[in-house]
């Protein structure tokens, strides 16, 4: 096309999360002389903090649509879907992108509605999973079913998420393609940050052992059990430190079993922090805990940074860490295990090199952000010359 091709990405919150951040790359790095390129978000953010100021000051065009919520509200969802496919429709788009679950359903609708001639969809994760009701998890396979027959594609960050979709019926294979959700390696880079500076800005120890986490409090990301795994090393090691970057819902929760496991006092809670690089500095080990992830983008991060990463077997969680390779993973509650296996860590420094630095060479491998802004660019290309 002669003219820029328009391209809008519905999300439905622009928090501080891995989608979104996926989301925001893609709108940032897309290349402005071929591509004009807006987010559309509603406007709600939280104690997970907001990429919206982030968006603005990269120059992303972003519009907030008021009636775009997470929760489902009947009377809001009908008039953000209508708003939508005004938008859509006014602005001439040639490709709606949606992301997340309430955007992706009504943003693929609306751009239906609107004619847009290409529609497609990320899958961060799939809306459903084994935690939900299984009532309300048939609601959404069947909206996804139902959505995907007029989805020319569908990205996957993981291949487990193609495997789960085509298991619930959604979509045809040709339909799917693997684009791993990337990062910046430049950044996430260990030569390029002083890992003492880092440590004395949060008031901890150099010589002493430091595991953490950086993620939201929420029931996804699982922090109670990470609280309980700590509290299993922090009474065979009583000088390890422990680091929880992020904020959330579960906030007062984690603080009290804290309490509960007799940490309050050795594990320190950094609250929302964007040098997300110095914090995974100031680690040793990088453990997460989710019960349900698509592919989090913390743990090729962590990985980048030459952390060992212990992990629950979360969806795409096993296509970054590699078992006995790059770190050690789990079924979600195996507490003792997984103490087990930090404290064996926490004892073995070269381990933790080896696995380190076998994690650096598979981020550089398979998360190198500009692989997946090329990935993405040829995707629209293939897709365009059919509008």
């Amino acid at each position: 096309m002669k003219t820029p091709v328009r391209v809008l990405h519905p999300i439905t919150r622009m928090i501080v999360g891995g989608a979104q951040e996926n989301t925001l790359l893609t709108a940032a790095l897309l290349d402005s002389a071929r591509f004009q390129v807006e987010i559309l978000c509603g406007p709600q953010t939280g104690s997970e903090g907001s990429l919206i100021d982030e968006a603005r000051q990269r120059g992303v065009a972003l519009t907030i649509l008021p009636d775009l919520l997470r929760q489902v509200s009947p009377l809001h969802d009908l008039r953000a879907l209508s708003q939508m496919t005004q938008l859509i429709r006014q602005k001439k788009v040639h490709i709606v992108h949606t992301h997340s679950s309430k955007a992706g359903i009504l943003g693929r609708v609306a751009a239906r509605q609107a004619g847009a001639p290409i529609i497609i969809h990320t899958i961060h994760g799939w809306s459903f999973h084994e935690y939900m009701s299984p009532v309300i998890r048939s609601l959404y396979i069947a909206l996804e079913r139902w959505t995907a027959r007029f989805t020319q594609a569908l990205i996957a960050v993981a291949q487990g998420d193609i495997e789960k979709g085509l298991r619930a019926g959604i979509g045809k294979p040709e339909q799917y393609h693997l684009i791993r959700s990337a990062i910046p390696l430049d950044e996430f880079n260990p030569a390029m940050v002083d890992r003492q500076a880092a440590r004395q800005s949060l008031g901890l120890p150099q010589d002493e052992l430091v595991v953490g986490n950086v993620g939201r409090f929420s029931p996804q990301k699982n922090p109670l059990d990470w609280v309980r795994v700590v509290g299993v090393v922090g009474r065979a090691m009583p000088q390890a430190r422990f680091l929880l970057v992020g904020d959330g819902p579960l906030r007062s929760q984690v603080e009290a079993q804290l309490a509960a496991e007799g940490l309050a006092n050795r594990c320190i809670l950094t609250g929302l922090r964007r040098d997300i690089p110095h914090m995974l500095a100031a680690m040793d080990i990088f453990m997460l805990t989710s019960l349900w992830e698509g592919l989090p983008r913390v743990i090729p991060q962590a990985m980048a940074m030459g952390l060992p990463v212990l992990a629950n077997r979360a969806d795409g969680v096993d296509e970054a860490v590699q078992d006995g390779q790059t770190g050690y993973l789990f079924q979600a509650g195996q507490i003792e295990e997984m103490a087990t296996a930090c404290i064996e860590l926490a004892q073995q420094p070269q381990l933790r090199q080896v696995l380190g630095q076998a994690g650096q060479a598979v981020a550089r491998q398979r998360f190198d952000l500009r692989n997946m802004i090329a990935q993405i660019t040829a995707l629209y290309d293939q897709l365009l010359p059919g509008i």
